[in-house]
């Protein structure tokens, strides 16, 4: 796949320099170019790169002098990571996976399978389950009873989606995901440990024997349209209830929601976020990874949580946080800093005791 600098620049709203009919078949980081490739040289620190590779031609910085990096043309972009999402979206080609149903696969005669749709090897699709048009399924995804999907899903290697889940437009689920097993919600017959120390908040007195049993999971997962969902994140079915994910969502790997969870529009959450049992959270909402949420909580809109940050109580909206216990980021910075200066104080003090702890010396 070849593409000239004119194509790619009118692709993605940019400007051009130089000898716009060159054509690129790759993107590189400036040292690694080759001559057929774009080197991506978008901020002055990557200037010395271009002098070690071979690219004829770069995105670079606006700015940039093209002539004296030694270039024979340039892309010039106002925002550099905006522009590489349209530009690796342009190169990238896609999985391969064939058009029509193979012959391995196991389609409930009851299933409605989308016109265009692309179903691979050892695919099996349960009863009454309904594939919007041109829905491309990897091989060995499996796609429960009564599930839906809608038009132009992307279901990479062994995707499983469970019974009743509903999935909007162009959703995306990277290998292994999980939409749908039961969440995790057990109850003893007396009241157990876990209620008593919540109650008290004390230490766990001698509990009379017993063993956990299932509260099984009626309800079933919602998800938007242009959801996309990392590898291995597991995403849990209501007990009663649906768990909901809003529209625009994206969900890197190893992040699991808890049964009953609400996730409103737009939100980023990076790997290995959890979030408890029937807590709500907002539009905009970025978690940096490992984020923990504690269940029964609501987290506000355009909250942002720097990694490892755990959320233990209900956040306002707007507000940044990070540590754990969460704080306002500010006040972690700062705590932080304090913490570091402890050393330094103990020595001061440690000083100052000694100092008038001597008598005093008379002439």
């Amino acid at each position: 796949m070849s593409y000239t600098i004119r194509e790619i620049a009118d692709a993605l709203g940019a400007r051009t320099e130089g000898d716009d009919t060159l054509p690129v078949t790759g993107v590189a980081e400036p040292a690694e170019a080759d001559t057929s490739d774009l080197a991506l040289a978008m901020a002055p620190k990557y200037a010395e790169g271009l002098a070690k590779g071979q690219a004829r031609a770069a995105v670079l910085w606006d700015g940039a002098d093209w002539r004296a990096l030694g270039l024979a043309a340039a892309i010039f972009v106002p925002r550099p990571r905006y522009a590489l999402s349209g530009l690796t979206r342009m190169l990238d080609k896609g999985p391969e996976i064939a058009a029509g149903i193979h012959p391995s696969a196991v389609i409930d005669p009851s299933a409605q399978i989308g016109a265009g749709a692309a179903i691979g090897p050892f695919v099996v699709i349960g009863s009454r389950a309904r594939l919007g048009a041109g829905a491309r399924i990897a091989s060995h995804v499996s796609i429960a009873e009564d599930a839906v999907l809608g038009a132009d899903a992307l279901l990479m290697q062994g995707v499983r989606i469970g019974a009743r889940v509903k999935i909007g437009d162009r959703f995306i689920a990277q290998p292994g995901a999980v939409i749908g097993a039961d969440g995790l919600s057990f109850v003893t017959p007396e009241k157990s440990t876990v209620e008593t120390v919540r109650e008290n908040l004390g230490q766990v007195a001698q509990a009379a024997r017993q063993s956990w049993t299932r509260i099984h999971s009626l309800g079933s997962v919602e998800i938007g349209d242009d959801v996309e969902v990392g590898a291995n994140a597991a995403f849990d079915r209501g007990t009663i209830r649906n768990t909901r994910i809003g529209n625009g969502c994206k969900i890197d790997n190893l992040v699991h929601l808890a049964h009953n969870v609400v996730v409103g529009e737009d939100c980023l959450f990076a790997a290995q976020v959890g979030i408890a049992g029937s807590t709500t959270v907002g539009d905009r909402v970025v978690f940096g990874g490992q984020v923990g949420v504690s269940d029964n909580l609501t987290i506000g809109s355009d909250v942002v949580a720097g990694g490892a940050t755990k959320i233990l109580s209900n956040v306002p909206s707007g507000r940044a946080l990070l540590g754990y216990p969460a704080m306002k980021m500010e006040s972690q910075v700062q705590a932080y800093k304090d913490l570091r200066r402890l050393p330094r104080l103990f020595a001061q003090v440690a000083e100052l005791q000694k100092a008038v702890s001597k008598p005093e010396q008379k002439d």
